[in-house]
């Protein structure tokens, strides 16, 4: 039996006891899933499992809260669920977690750059098929083969869960560890090489073309504040209308310092970015930083207390008394 076909079996035998189970179906074509919620057995034989289930549905459990819900995570997911019980935001008694392991999953606009290139022109996606090495498609009735590594979603590159740290469920045999890519941290590494001007200039330029859209935020799993958010809040009025990149650096960097040591790097914020803005960098640099003072790393361990959610008399690695 499939790790798909299995997942559908364990999640109708725990339906009946269940609010709904959040997965992923196929969306308006081959190339696109879409987040699937699935309240009978009709709608869990929909379910896709692969390289095309790019969102993260952790994202709805905080609104579900009240709710026994299931969801179904790959290994970068289940971070974001278990962040989410850190913080008390959901009730572990109220969510079961399906899992498998994962192959890695595809960056949409990698493979649409290849189709391109392929000279496939404007053609629908008809069919899509992975095997966790390549990823072939086919548009405008020619196919096209994808190494994975060259249009895999740039978190894959670093992975270190592929398997879920955190399920009631699992199936399947899990997935092994992803050998480290040298270049995926490349983003990182560009700014670190940047004088401070030319980073600000660098920030300022992306900034600019920012459309205030908000889809980093609503795609995000952590970002939980939306109905007090400081981009729509006028009491206190932190943030104006004005379309000017100071505004919009300012949501931005509030943004990242609201999920400093909450991020788990899902990626989620730069995948929604309809302008491709590389959101997610200012994220990685603050989780640096958290890693390299407190050892954290979030989402990992349910039982751990984030650092910035509580309080010691001296960090370990932040000797203040000697300063």
């Amino acid at each position: 039996m499939s790790r798909l076909e299995e997942l559908k079996t364990r999640i109708k035998e725990a339906l009946p006891g269940l609010e709904c189970v959040i997965g992923w179906q196929k969306g308006y074509d081959a190339l696109h899933n879409t987040p699937l919620f699935m309240r009978s057995a009709e709608d869990v034989d929909k379910l896709e499992w692969g390289a095309l289930n790019v969102h993260n549905p952790a994202v709805y459990l905080p609104t579900m809260a009240g709710k026994k819900v299931g969801v179904v995570v790959k290994g970068c997911d289940s971070r974001s669920v278990v962040e989410l019980l850190q913080e008390n935001l959901i009730n572990r008694d109220n969510i079961v977690i399906f899992a498998a392991g994962c192959d890695g999953v595809v960056d949409l606009t990698k493979v649409k750059a290849k189709l391109a290139a392929a000279g496939t022109g404007a053609g629908v996606v008809t069919a899509v098929s992975a095997d966790g090495k390549t990823v072939s498609v086919t548009a405008g009735g020619k196919t096209v083969a994808m190494p994975m590594a060259e249009v895999a979603a740039d978190k894959c590159l670093r992975c270190q869960y592929p398997n879920a740290v955190l399920a009631d469920t699992f199936v399947g045999t899990p997935a092994p560890q992803p050998t480290p890519v040298p270049s995926a941290n490349a983003d990182l590494d560009a700014l670190d090489a940047m004088s401070v001007p030319d980073r600000m200039a660098f920030w300022r330029y992306h900034m600019d073309r920012c459309i205030r859209c908000y889809a980093c935020r609503n795609a995000c799993p952590m970002c939980v504040c939306r109905d007090h958010c400081i981009a729509q809040s006028r009491e206190p009025h932190w943030l104006s209308q004005d379309d000017s990149v100071t505004e919009k650096l300012m949501f931005q960097v509030v943004h990242a310092m609201h999920l400093a040591g909450r991020c788990t790097e899902c990626g989620e914020c730069q995948r929604a970015c309809p302008m491709d803005i590389p959101v997610l960098a200012l994220k990685k640099h603050l989780n640096r930083t958290i890693h390299d003072l407190f050892d954290y790393q979030a989402g990992v361990d349910a039982a751990a207390i984030p650092p910035l959610l509580q309080f010691k008399t001296e960090e370990v690695n932040i000797k203040e008394r000697s300063w």
